[in-house]
């Protein structure tokens, strides 16, 4: 008989745990002529139950031209058995029809069989070859969840000397091979190899000891481009231009390393994570304990047919049923009232109030806020769509939390293209962003009782009547919940303000004054600026400073006399904030030079005070020692190698740093060839943190132009970075622990764990001369001191690490790089 199933298996995990064996396929199937296909697990002859995880194969559905391929071919079928394995099948299965597509006997099973205590994956080996060094990463775990120790060891097994950084790998727990507890499984560990050197792996754990062999295979750099060139396609080549256009030439670069992958398109990733109709299927049948009627509301003004059946229909089809979608349509004619009395005129639950006139978008929205009676309100758009899982996701989140508000990731469908596009992967709610810019738009679900309390949409901010009624509903509760899932698609078609932003400059100054009433009511005084092409709809808050207190400015310095003249220069003839004391703190230099520049600037200038610390380097006792001297209200902590560029920097911080709400500030840091080496920190990269937007040009927006916009983040860089000093000794300063590296992550976690916020202010520039090529994998010395600051780290700040920084999308794979959505 004629096979009809194509299928191939991947990958196969076979384990022998405590609870019983647990199984693990990959693989893909498709069938030529049905689409619905279903995957069994029979274990011994009979069928068992099992998670089947769907997985997008577009290499699949690629290669089989002759037959229409849904994308979703892949699978990862996940199952635990505590029954002596005898047999293992896998079949596809349609109706009427089945057919076997991986068959293991008892030999096979034992051969497959993983009995060892320790479970291990090296999922990347390199060599530099001038500096003879190797990297190896990978991930290693066991049911205890040990602490392991590594090393390497030669053919003799005697043990290299090597350095170790712990790693997280949330990628294995999106996978769902690991939870969360284990994420700290993965491991970076550097080398030194010889041309002939045969290397082993040992890891060491609680109860066990496991050591494996390194296979030396070299990346070469002329393999990459082969694979570019082998990749190349339109799509891609387009994304690989708008990320160009995006980040520049050094970014772009910096991407490029990653191989042809880090610039699929995004459809490709949209697909790959997107509901199935068997997931859609199985939400329906959901019974929740907490059912909340959520009412969307939207204004219609001679809507296309076309988007206005996709608007409702995207409502129609989803997998929870308890809704309402009061429409208020204030068109020229009567066609979309005909139109939707025509075709959905039978369900109850979509309500139509033709108006007499329009009312502009205010009043027409206001118009179907009247008819609404849910427990919760959406705000929706003519021309939008949703997913057919948004309102499931939203009830979902509420059953063990009454959130008031529950915003999720949107992105935008390209209508004359017929594509998704430009993804707005946003961050948990963060009050500067949101400041900046209307980073949040949609969906956006709110609590009906808060929109009883602020009113509806007010006339005067038509164009930003969303933006004002948001401010008013945050100005109500912190009660406030990201949905990192895409479920919102905003059209961009020739008359929308997605596709031509100039189109509607009034809804810019609707937003300015959207902004500036905000502050009015909560009570701070500050100015706003409506930003430049490109940057319509982003606004400058500069926040007023009352009393203009005084702020010490503390900088450490060894040696380096010109280099510390650079900055204190730019502090004196730079910098229009006057009201400054500069404290210096001399740290065991050694030339004659730099001593006679301390007396000189002591002479002239009678607000720099010279302090002497004589320990060994410590950062973080240097700094601490140094606040001791402060007599201000608020320190800047500056490194010596920095120097003002935008003359009211330090005003700028200080405005920022002085709101109830904020406990620490940084700012904009460029190399000297004006790109940006500081624009905000993120907890996770690297088993630590990272800087994001480093090495873009320095006008350059960054992934939604978050380089260029205030925004609140986990931490900051102490080289540029202004604390309230009653917070500051509030967390008794920086720790001593971290005498080199991770002290002012690790301080402004202190902070953020206070309640404090911590700010990126975009509008305070500095130039920070740090070496670009200087990194912490410079030396074996630097590596292993790095390595030992950052498992005292990772041993403070685990739950942050394994949770994820909620300044940054879950969908981006940190493991790779910074806004990297494979």
């Amino acid at each position: 008989m004629k096979k009809e199933f194509h299928s191939s298996i991947d990958g196969l995990r076979l384990r022998k745990q405590k609870e019983g064996t647990l199984i693990q396929i990959n693989g893909w199937c498709f069938h030529e002529k049905e689409a619905d296909r279903s995957i069994r697990l029979y274990i011994n002859g009979q069928e068992v139950p099992c998670e089947i995880l769907p997985i997008t194969r577009y290499d699949v559905a690629g290669s089989f031209p002759k037959f229409q391929v849904d994308p979703h071919v892949g699978f990862m079928v996940k199952a635990n058995s505590n029954a002596y394995l005898e047999s293992l099948e896998i079949k596809a299965a349609v109706e009427g029809r089945e057919e076997t597509i991986l068959k293991l006997n008892g030999r096979d099973i034992s051969r497959f069989l993983d009995k060892e205590v320790i479970e291990y994956s090296i999922d990347d080996y390199s060599e530099m070859k001038d500096e003879n060094m190797a990297v190896l990463v990978g991930w290693a775990l066991d049911e205890a969840n040990s602490q392991f120790s590594y090393s390497i060891v030669d053919e003799k097994n005697v043990e290299v000397p090597s350095t170790v950084r712990i790693e997280t790998r949330r990628d294995l727990v999106q996978l769902k091979m690991i939870d969360s507890s284990q994420s700290m499984c993965g491991f970076r560990i550097n080398f030194p190899v010889t041309k002939d050197g045969v290397y082993q792996l040992k890891i060491v754990g609680d109860t066990s000891t496991r050591t494996v062999p390194i296979k030396r295979e070299l990346k070469k750099r002329d393999n990459l481009w082969i694979s570019y060139l082998k990749a190349a396609n339109p799509q891609r080549i387009y994304k690989a231009y708008e990320y160009l256009k995006n980040n520049g030439v050094r970014g772009f670069m910096k991407r490029l390393s990653l191989g042809p992958g880090s610039f699929s398109p995004y459809p490709v990733w949209f697909e790959r994570q997107r509901i199935t109709a068997q997931q859609l299927e199985e939400q329906k049948r959901v019974e929740f304990s907490y059912t909340p009627k959520i009412s969307l509301i939207v204004a219609t003004y001679n809507t296309k047919e076309s988007y206005l059946k996709e608007m409702i229909d995207s409502v129609l089809n989803q997998s929870y049923s308890n809704w309402e979608l009061c429409i208020a349509d204030g068109s020229s004619n009567e066609k979309v009232a005909k139109y939707i009395a025509s075709h959905y005129g039978n369900d109850k639950r979509i309500k139509l109030k033709r108006l007499d006139k329009n009312y502009g978008i205010s009043g027409n929205m206001n118009a179907a806020l009247e008819m609404a009676t849910g427990d919760y309100l959406g705000l929706y758009d003519h021309d939008d769509f949703l997913e057919y899982n948004a309102l499931y996701e939203v009830v979902n989140v509420l059953q063990n939390q009454k959130y008031d508000v529950v915003y999720t990731d949107e992105d935008k469908y390209d209508d004359s293209k017929g594509v998704f596009a430009d993804p707005n992967f946003k961050p948990d709610f963060n009050i500067d962003l949101f400041r900046s810019h209307n980073y949040i738009t949609h969906f956006f679900v709110v609590n009906m009782d808060i929109v009883k309390r602020i009113g509806g949409m007010k006339k005067e901010y038509d164009g930003a009547q969303d933006y004002d009624f948001m401010f008013r509903v945050f100005e109500q509760t912190n009660k406030i919940y990201h949905l990192p899932k895409m479920l919102y698609h905003w059209r961009m078609h020739s008359l929308s303000t997605a596709m031509n932003p100039e189109s509607k400059m009034y809804c810019y100054e609707a937003g300015k004054n959207a902004i500036l009433d905000h502050y009015k009511r909560i009570g701070l005084s500050a100015t706003v600026k409506l930003l430049p092409k490109p940057y319509y709809g982003c606004y400058e808050t500069t926040y007023a400073t009352p009393g203009n207190p005084l702020v010490s400015v503390v900088i450490p310095n060894m040696d380096h006399r010109d280099v510390l003249k650079t900055c204190v220069d730019s502090l004196f003839e730079i910098n229009t904030y006057k009201n400054i004391e500069i404290i210096i703190v001399e740290n065991n230099s050694k030339e004659s030079e730099t001593f006679t520049y301390y007396q000189e600037l002591e002479r002239v200038h009678p607000n720099v005070k010279i302090v002497y610390w004589k320990d060994d380097f410590n950062y973080s006792q240097i700094n601490n020692f140094g606040v001791q001297y402060a007599k201000g209200d608020y320190i800047l902590f500056l490194n010596n190698d920095t120097e003002m560029i935008r003359p009211d920097s330090i005003q700028n911080m200080l405005g920022v740093c002085m709101r109830n709400e904020v406990g620490a500030v940084g700012a904009k840091l460029l190399y000297d060839d004006r790109t940006i080496q500081h624009a905000g920190v993120v907890i996770g990269f690297s088993g630590y943190a990272g800087h994001i937007n480093n090495g873009i040009d320095e006008d350059q927006p960054g992934y939604m132009m978050r380089a260029q916009l205030n925004c609140d983040y986990s931490a900051v860089t102490a080289a540029c970075m202004m604390v309230k000093k009653s917070v500051f000794e509030k967390v008794d300063g920086f720790d001593p622990q971290f005498k080199v590296a991770c002290n002012d992550v690790d301080l402004c976690l202190k902070i953020r764990e206070l309640g404090y916020l911590v700010v990126y202010d975009a509008f305070s520039i500095w130039f920070h001369y740090e070496s670009k090529s200087r990194g912490y994998e410079d030396s074996e010395e630097k590596i292993e001191r790095f390595n030992n600051e950052v498992a005292k780290f990772q041993k403070k700040w685990g739950k942050i690490l394994t949770d994820g920084d909620p300044y940054y999308n879950p969908n981006f794979k940190i493991e790779l790089g910074p806004f990297i959505y494979l």
